[in-house]
């Protein structure tokens, strides 16, 4: 999700200097639906629809403290211990395949580069809101 999420802004501040104004923000609009949910799975822990419970993630992984935290965390079956509330993880394949799986730091780790574009386009898309220019819908682009 990381490369749709750091688009969808590029495209935010594209549409802000008059670049297709109002398809470009409708496009960014649906990847952060994609992202939070509207699909049926999110990608955002915490957070939408069907969240990942079991990001990589060091800190989210390890037991409550006094616990040691190692390796064996990793390989706990059960949800992190510990949320990371409206941490993106890195999503789905190329073919839309995901798992929540902790073991697969490709499509679960937590990283600031994935976390910037979709807080940054999140942003954007709250201020447009909040001045009445957000797109009434994206489903006519993307339905």
């Amino acid at each position: 999700m990381s490369l749709p999420a750091n688009t969808a802004f590029i495209a935010l501040v594209a549409a802000d200097n008059g670049l297709h104004t109002e398809e470009y923000r409708k496009w960014a609009m649906s990847q952060l639906h994609y992202a939070y949910g509207d699909t049926g799975s999110g990608y955002i822990v915490g957070f939408g629809v069907n969240p990942p419970v079991k990001p990589h993630h060091r800190a989210s992984s390890c037991p409550m403290l006094p616990a040691p935290c190692g390796w064996d965390a990793q390989l706990n079956k059960g949800p992190n211990p510990h949320t990371l509330y409206g941490a993106m993880v890195g999503g789905p394949g190329q073919g839309d395949d995901y798992t929540d799986s902790r073991m697969d730091y490709v499509k679960n780790e937590v990283a600031c580069d994935y976390n910037a574009g979709m807080h940054a386009s999140t942003a954007a898309l709250e201020h447009l809101a909040l001045t009445h220019e957000l797109p009434a819908t994206y489903k006519d682009i993307c339905p």
